[in-house]
Formats: structure tokens, C-alpha cells, sequence
């Protein structure tokens, strides 16, 4: 029953804590080490609610929940199964769903970028104007990035026209940063938890926020190599037009946000955010301390 409480704490206090840091700003002056908090803090949550099922339900064997779970297996083929029996069965169906759901929601994307990078094959051309980028020639002033093993950067040639070269550098630089640094694999879990929990506001919150933070790393990547000014101005150019499914677009997140960071927001000390990592390294320190001794 320690086991117990201590998990169900943590469950609460990681639900307690989502809303309040998805509104934050303060992690806008530390995007990365608000994506690695984000990170904690899903694991955590994840841990907890998993191995708060299992330690009610294997609680009748008064043993830490790797031996309780093995005693309870025993009991399982014996026949030998209490109503607490549910509990568990329902920790191992949760753990299965959320593995279930980020392998779906990995392949389904993995995919739409195949197919994506097969038109791309097709449709697009070089440009010494844009290095290192595929072009795509339509009107619409257009950026992104096809993450993955070998990631792919476009731009339209909409954009090439609209923009200065400065402001193309910056904005290949941005989408750069997304392909070298897998933003896709930050992004993953979070549209996997929101696939799990379609209904469940807070999910949708927390994908939003994950999804800002990433924005705001690419933009610091690219503005110290490029400058943060042609990179604002690159943004206030692009318009509605939205990136293909699967695709990271240079402007489809909160632009006014990313261009209250670009106008220069101080970085966050290193002492806060040492503690917010200690913080978070805490957090996913607990469920893990119940479900691996």
C-alpha cells in the first residue's frame, strides 16, 4: 500500500502540474529544457498511472510489484484469482494500449512521409538558392521539413520570391534544426497520447505546448547561426497555408509567440533550469523506484 500512495501522489501531482507549465512562458526562454521537463513529466505520469493499477492489484501479495507480479502470474495459472485480479490486468492493458497506440501512430506517420518523399521525388527540383532543400514551385509562400533518417527540407518557390536570401537562410536553418535534432521523435509521443486519450482536453493542451517549445528550439538554432531578425521577418511573410500531414511546417505554430521569443526574451539562468531538470529527473525517479526493484 506504500507503493500505492506514493504512485498515486505522483499520478496527481504530474496531472496537477501539466496545465499550470502548458501555460507557462517561462520555458519559452529555455526551450530545450522545457522539452526535456515535458518529457520527464509524461514518462512520469505514464509510470505512475501504470504502476498505480498494479500495486492495488497485486497488494495482497505484500511484495515489491516485480516479485508481487510473478507471484500473481503463478496464482493466474493455478486459477487462484481475487476481484484485485481486475486491477492488474487493467495496469497491463493500459501499458499495452500506450505502447499499442505510439507504434501505431509511429507507423502511420512514418508512412505518410514515405509516400510524401516519393511526390517529392517527382514534383520537386534543386535551386542553388535554396542549398541543401527541396523546391516545389506554387505561389504560396511555403516551408518545411519531412523529418526522419534522411530528412528532407522545401521550400516553394512562392517563398524563394517573397524572401530575401537572408530570410532564406534563416528559414532553412529553422527547418534544418528539425530534421537534425528528430523533432519528430519529441512530437511522437504526445500525438500518441492525444490518439490514446482523443477526449481528455488536457492531452490536446500538452501536445500544444510540446509542439510550441519544439517551434521555439528550431528558431533559437537557426537564429544563432542566421540572426533572429531575418527569421521574424521571414515569419510575418508566411501565410495560412498549412504543411503536409507529417510534416513540420517553418509557421504553422503560434507565430505570435515565437516572434515575442525572437524579439528577445532573456535565457533562463542555468541554475533554474538545472532545478527544473533535477525537478523532473525526481518525478520520473519515483514510479521507477516501485516498478523496477
Amino acid at each position: 500500500m506504500n507503493a500505492a500512495l506514493h504512485l498515486a501522489a505522483t499520478f496527481v501531482l504530474c496531472v496537477a502540474v501539466a496545465g499550470p507549465l502548458a501555460r507557462a512562458r517561462w520555458v519559452w526562454r529555455a526551450p530545450r529544457t522545457g522539452i526535456l521537463l515535458w518529457q520527464m513529466l509524461g514518462l512520469s505520469w505514464a509510470l505512475s498511472a501504470v504502476g498505480l493499477l498494479l500495486a492495488l492489484g497485486l497488494a495482497p501479495h505484500d511484495a515489491p510489484i516485480p516479485v508481487a507480479l510473478g507471484r500473481w502470474a503463478d496464482d493466474a495459472v493455478r486459477g487462484d484469482v481475487t476481484p484485485l485480479a481486475l486491477l492488474v490486468v487493467l495496469g497491463l492493458l493500459s501499458a499495452l494500449d500506450l505502447v499499442i497506440g505510439l507504434l501505431w501512430t509511429w507507423g502511420s506517420v512514418l508512412r505518410v512521409r514515405r509516400r510524401h518523399r516519393d511526390v517529392l521525388a517527382l514534383v520537386a527540383r534543386r535551386d542553388e538558392a535554396a542549398p541543401g532543400a527541396f523546391v516545389l514551385d506554387h505561389p504560396n509562400v511555403v516551408a518545411y521539413c519531412v523529418p526522419g533518417a534522411r530528412s528532407a527540407v522545401v521550400l516553394s518557390s512562392g517563398a524563394l520570391t517573397a524572401l530575401t536570401r537572408d530570410q532564406v537562410d534563416a528559414v532553412l536553418g529553422h527547418e534544418h534544426a528539425h530534421g537534425r535534432e528528430r523533432h519528430d521523435l519529441v512530437l511522437l509521443p504526445f500525438s500518441a497520447l492525444c490518439s490514446v486519450l482523443p477526449k481528455v482536453r488536457l492531452a490536446r493542451s500538452v501536445a500544444r505546448a510540446v509542439a510550441l517549445l519544439v517551434e521555439m528550439r528550431a528558431d533559437e538554432s537557426a537564429s544563432l547561426r542566421h540572426g533572429a531578425q531575418p527569421l521574424a521577418s521571414a515569419l510575418r511573410r508566411f501565410g495560412s497555408a498549412r504543411p503536409p500531414e507529417g510534416a513540420l511546417g517553418a509557421a504553422d505554430v503560434a507565430v505570435a509567440a515565437r516572434l515575442v521569443r525572437l524579439a528577445g526574451l532573456p535565457p533562463l539562468p542555468a541554475a533554474l533550469r538545472c532545478s527544473a531538470l533535477v525537478g523532473g529527473l525526481v518525478l520520473v525517479g519515483i514510479p521507477l523506484s516501485f516498478l523496477v526493484r
